[in-house]
């Protein structure tokens, strides 16, 4: 084989394995119509995807005429990722099939986050992960983290994460050292944008922006069902997007950014002028206490008007078709909906409404966590499809 049809083999192989994903159960013979190969092709290449168990036949569907064909699915259960969110005050970690299912987790709040002890907590994490593994082909096949921070473009160093206080970190090298797993590092709100279009809210929109609102505020895109990174790789820090000229000084070194107002770091800073025990408040209990207290309703609030002031300025920018708001703050969303419309309604210029829909993650606190899973799927699989036609 040429190295030019090692290439159009291997595309043909990946186009197979997606319609089977995207469209099981289905027949050789339909894969070939759909996607203008010839049966011959599909068959061949189905029968490496069956060999390598990453797709498995199934019994006979519907005849047109002659006899049942065999219908083909997707082994989601061949291996098993794991997805790590890093939060600011939480580390989430998932363990899903290769189609996004989870199949068991842990959540580990966090009341410091320097690195010497959370290193240990995400180890000890997907420790305990590993020892759920159902049994498989390919057991754990990878790991995708997202963290709050700028990572930079090869995905190998996180270059800032101001609320953490992480400067130049290599989490990827210690993790893949540790366990001997291919390792995916990237942006939280890159991740929860892409967990909620392959999983979520975004399935049906093709320009959306997930706004990952927690401790701090990023922002994932996908443009033109792409994720959009930035030249180097450092898009999406529009938590540091300045709304106050003159105001509050931020940990990036600058004043009056948009996630000293509208995140739960902000809720919980204007929750402490009115409640004397900060340790008795979080944000589940502050959703508990709105239901009966009208000032921490009030709080609420004005952090969804807060929330709206940035999510206008995105929707003024780029005139998306979605906007999701994820991470913690999705808890408290029927708290939060009513003032963030009200500010986006009245400041958010008229055609940038049109067809615009505001909505809340589909999968609460999973976004980043299932969208790192789904990297380290995607790696898997595209590595694995290399491997076979280097053999």
């Amino acid at each position: 084989m040429t190295w030019n049809q090692q290439l159009v083999k291997m595309k043909n192989k990946s186009r197979v394995l997606q319609t089977i994903i995207d469209q099981s159960p289905i027949s050789r013979a339909d894969i070939a119509q759909y996607l203008g190969l010839t049966k011959g092709t599909v068959s061949s290449l189905v029968n490496e995807l069956i060999e390598e168990k990453i797709c498995s036949e199934t019994g006979p569907g519907k005849s047109s005429g002659g006899r049942r064909p065999v219908m083909l699915l997707f082994n989601e259960k061949a291996g098993y990722a794991i997805g790590i969110d890093l939060g600011v005050n939480y580390i989430l970690g998932v363990m899903t099939d290769l189609s996004g299912n989870i199949v068991s987790e842990h959540l580990k709040h966090m009341n410091s986050m320097r690195y010497d002890e959370t290193i240990l907590v995400i180890k000890d994490i997907i420790q305990s992960l590993l020892y759920t593994t159902p049994e498989s082909p390919y057991g754990v096949i990878g790991i995708g983290i997202g963290v709050p921070g700028i990572v930079n473009k090869e995905g190998s160093n996180i270059l800032l994460a101001p609320n953490l206080g992480w400067t130049d970190i290599n989490l990827k090298a210690e993790i893949e050292t540790e366990f001997h797993l291919p390792v995916i590092i990237d942006n939280e709100a890159n991740a929860g944008a892409y967990g909620e279009k392959r999983f979520g809210a975004g399935k049906n929109f093709e320009n959306l922006i997930y706004v990952s609102a927690g401790i701090g505020i990023g922002v994932g895109f996908i443009l033109q069902n792409s994720l959009y990174r930035g030249a180097e790789g450092f898009s999406g820090e529009m938590g540091h997007m300045v709304i106050d000229i003159d105001g509050k000084e931020c940990r990036c070194g600058s004043k009056g950014c948009w996630e000293l107002y509208a995140s739960e770091q902000a809720l919980l800073n204007q929750a402490m002028n009115i409640h004397l025990k900060r340790d008795e408040l979080n944000l589940e209990s502050l959703v508990v206490m709105a239901e009966e207290d009208e000032e921490v309703k009030d709080l609420f609030r004005q952090i969804g008007r807060s929330l709206g002031i940035g999510i206008n300025n995105i929707i003024n920018t780029f005139n998306p078709e979605q906007i999701i708001i994820g991470n913690r703050l999705a808890i408290a969303k029927d708290l939060l909906h009513e003032s963030i419309m009200e500010v986006v309604e009245n400041r958010s210029l008229r055609f940038n409404q049109q067809n615009l829909n505001i909505t809340f993650a589909d999968l609460s606190i999973y976004s980043t966590a299932l969208g790192a899973s789904a990297y380290a799927t995607e790696n898997f699989l595209n590595s694995d499809l290399r491997g076979n036609l280097s053999k």
